[in-house]
């Protein structure tokens, strides 16, 4: 028994067709579906709400939920902003620097290209504060991943232990970080 794949992910926005509107001129989504009621469905509580879907490309589908009867969407004070965001891949470092382009000339702030050796990436946040990364792969990411698969559970233990980053995999931000580190043979 295994799961086959996401069906989506779904996020609260402010602005339904702001946010539809948003993810297709910025990132060339295609607005697939909306299903609005004025019970929810699970729960039968009455509270109506837009929910919105975009094709986020191989299958995958990003969701985003308006809810007017609900007090103003806030973020977890105690979790910083860079953590909770979702980072959709793009194809290489040429589209990367495209979308960069356009979102710039479109009064984006854009943070990156961020080296993460296995793969780069931009930052940027949505019309509702959501922070988003698109993520091109490093042409030499699949002799970089085996490095990393061969040190993913030590590391787990480690930090399960310690609390503090092992530097069983110090190359992978050694470059970005202005660190000397050696990166995968």
């Amino acid at each position: 028994m295994k799961i086959e794949q996401i069906h989506h992910v779904a996020y609260r926005c402010k602005d339904a067709k702001e946010t539809v509107n948003w993810y297709v001129d910025n990132l060339n989504m295609d607005f697939v579906l909306a299903i609005a009621e004025d019970k929810v469905p699970s729960t039968h509580e009455p509270d109506p709400y837009m929910h919105v879907f975009l094709d986020a490309g191989n299958g995958n589908v990003l969701a985003f939920f308006e809810l007017p009867t609900k007090p103003e969407m806030g973020r977890d004070p105690n979790t910083p902003e860079w953590v909770q965001h979702i980072a959709f891949k793009v194809k290489d470092r040429d589209t990367l620097l495209a979308f960069k382009e356009k979102l710039e000339k479109n009064g984006i702030d854009v943070l990156g290209v961020t080296d993460h050796s296995i793969f780069h990436s931009i930052y940027f946040f949505d019309p509702n504060g959501h922070r988003v990364e698109l993520a091109c792969p490093d042409p030499a990411e699949e002799a970089m991943l085996k490095k990393l698969d061969a040190v993913k559970w030590d590391m787990l233990e480690e930090w399960s232990k310690t609390k503090r980053a092992p530097h069983h995999a110090d190359w992978l931000h050694a470059k970005e970080l202005g660190k000397d580190a050696t990166g995968p043979a």
